[in-house]
């Protein structure tokens, strides 16, 4: 059987997600990605925070982790695994099935071959829907759903902006993003800003 894995670059990396976390055999850290990444996608999900994606235009290849997943997991289920925990539909049952003329909010399960030792790697790709994409706009939709239900579970956009950090992932913007949350929050780091969104500090 062909060895898939799973090439994570945002939120995946911190939590792949109940059914795909227990099938990952080994991380692969630190790998390149062959596509731009930017803060080009507001979601839902987050109360509107911008996340990750692809983009075609502007943003750069980051690092993120390549998750090996066990022998036994097929192609198939893996794209179905994947795309269920992009769309919150884990333990759904659902099968993944590739639109033939998606939309630019339908998440798309794509393949990479022979990427890394692994003979396929599977990324999601969705539509940008972020159009005035500058630092002080990704800094107020992130700072929007810290106030938002999303903050009280940090999965808001300070606690995102975060993880990536961790994860030693930059993008053109993200200097610049940022900086514009910590001014705008008056706050020294990121902890800093989430805390006084949630305590009422800013404005």
């Amino acid at each position: 059987m062909a060895q898939i894995a799973i090439l994570a670059f945002g939120s995946l990396i911190e939590e792949p997600g109940e059914e795909i976390d227990p099938l990952i055999r080994k991380r692969i850290r630190r790998v390149r990605t062959p596509f731009s990444i930017e803060f080009a996608r507001s979601s839902r999900w987050r109360c509107g925070a911008p996340t990750l994606i692809p983009v075609d235009v502007g943003g750069s290849p980051v690092n993120g982790d390549l998750l090996v997943l066990h022998d036994t997991v097929g192609i198939e289920e893996a794209m179905t695994l994947l795309w269920r925990r992009e769309t919150r539909n884990e333990l759904s049952g659902k099968k993944y099935s590739r639109p033939a003329n998606p939309s630019q909010d339908q998440v798309i399960v794509e393949c990479i071959q022979s990427f890394h030792g692994c003979d396929v790697a599977l990324y999601t790709k969705i539509g940008s829907n972020i159009e005035d994409l500058n630092a002080d706009h990704l800094a107020d939709l992130a700072i929007s759903s810290a106030r938002a239900k999303a903050g009280a579970n940090r999965k808001d956009g300070i606690s995102y902006l975060a993880s990536v950090i961790r994860q030693d992932i930059t993008t053109p913007l993200l200097p610049e993003y940022l900086a514009a949350i910590l001014r705008k929050t008056e706050a020294g780091d990121l902890d800093e800003a989430h805390a006084r969104i949630q305590t009422g500090l800013t404005a």
